[in-house]
């Protein structure tokens, strides 16, 4: 925290930026870049939820949800040797032999393991899959319980505990603390939305919520070769939360502009998906992103991606339509968007979209109406 300019009303965090604020080409894709300079004020704000003025810590959270959709949460209260267990235990997974890990690869309810460069974000300026590995967790649901024959939901594929011994202990350690973090967050955000505290309670009991190791590669990215540590994309869900073992490599698409987003030690680096972006019928942003690996070191990064349950209805609130700026969006279910995304990327799931009924949801591609760029893809690579 101290090495953080942080405040109640937002304060700012030093970012660089690299890009050309004409457009999409030049410094923005092939890796050339001007030189650095600092980006003006609140690019990321850092919003400190413990502060006792909430009033400001509310506003200051609506101006950044409007203005980026990215801000980094001071003051959280999720124990930082919670987090420490959990990247140790992170490194320890991802050293394992490809074999073991193949062994657990990921399922079609959206668990187990994703190999290196399997994914691709951005398809159409990457030439080769993102240079990461990851794992998925979720809310464990039972073999045989009700929830376990919606899609994305069912029990985990934890490692066997002979080869990874305290794995699963830390993970749901890790699990609890991010979940109070992300229902805290949001009554901060309905309060910024002139809305009851508890509003979106009733969504998120239970939410879907995904746990997503990610080991990057020390390969360096070359974004003039379309080689990336993650594609540009958005995320297409409620909210994501995201730690990191403090490496660089986090973008975010501002003004134009690739804002590199600094490590920012003891803090979570949040945004907003474009589920949240068309319940605030585009009051909210959701933001394109992308990681470019420059240390030529692994990176590890620990994003969770905290959604409401899977048939919580999504439509425009009340309070986000006028006369002037009518609903941009049909009403939808979490689970109906977040599968035809899914199935978007992953083959696997086009199945469960299609049972489901999916084909009502939506979310942007690449192109789409947001003025920095649409996005895409998945909701993996931070």
């Amino acid at each position: 925290m101290d090495q953080l300019n942080s405040a109640s009303s937002g304060g700012d965090l030093a970012a660089t930026v690299g890009g050309d604020a004409a457009g999409w080409d030049a410094a923005g894709w092939d890796g050339t870049r001007p030189q650095a300079f600092q980006m003006p004020p609140a690019a990321v704000p850092v919003i400190d939820l413990s502060a006792p003025d909430e009033a400001a810590t509310v506003a200051a959270l609506g101006r950044a949800c409007r203005d980026s959709g990215f801000f980094i949460a001071a003051g959280h209260g999720v124990p930082q040797p919670v987090v420490d267990a959990m990247f140790d235990q992170m490194r320890r997974l991802f050293a394992l032999p490809l074999e073991d890990k193949m062994k657990m690869l990921q399922d079609e309810n959206n668990r187990g393991y994703t190999p290196m460069a399997e994914e691709t974000l951005d398809p159409e300026r990457q030439t080769r899959g993102d240079t990461k590995e990851g794992f998925y967790f979720g809310r464990e649901v039972p073999a045989g319980s009700p929830e376990a024959d919606l899609p994305l939901h069912g029990p985990n594929v934890w490692p066997p505990p002979a080869l990874l011994p305290g794995f699963r202990p830390a993970a749901e350690a890790y699990f609890r603390e991010a979940s109070t973090l992300g229902h805290r967050l949001l009554r901060l955000l309905a309060l910024s939305l002139g809305l009851e505290p508890a509003h979106f309670d009733r969504y998120f009991d239970p939410p879907m919520a995904f746990l997503r190791p990610l080991r990057y590669g020390p390969e360096a990215s070359s974004p003039g070769e379309g080689v990336f540590g993650a594609g540009a994309h958005t995320d297409y869900g409620m909210l994501t939360i995201l730690a990191t073992d403090g490496s660089p490599g986090l973008q975010v698409r501002l003004g134009g502009a690739w804002v590199e987003v600094p490590p920012a030690p003891g803090c979570f680096v949040c945004n907003l998906g474009d589920m949240l972006e068309r319940w605030t019928n585009g009051l909210y942003r959701s933001t394109l992103h992308r990681v470019v690996s420059t240390s030529g070191k692994e990176r590890f990064s620990l994003p969770f991606f905290f959604e409401p349950n899977f048939s919580a209805v999504v439509e425009a609130l009340p309070c986000c339509v006028t006369p002037d700026r009518p609903a941009r969006h049909p009403p939808t279910t979490a689970g109906a968007h977040l599968l035809e995304k899914y199935a978007a990327t992953h083959a696997g799931y086009q199945q469960g979209a299609e049972k489901s009924g999916a084909g009502a949801g939506g979310g942007r591609e690449n192109g789409g109406d947001q003025s920095d760029g649409g996005g895409g893809g998945a909701e993996e690579g931070r």
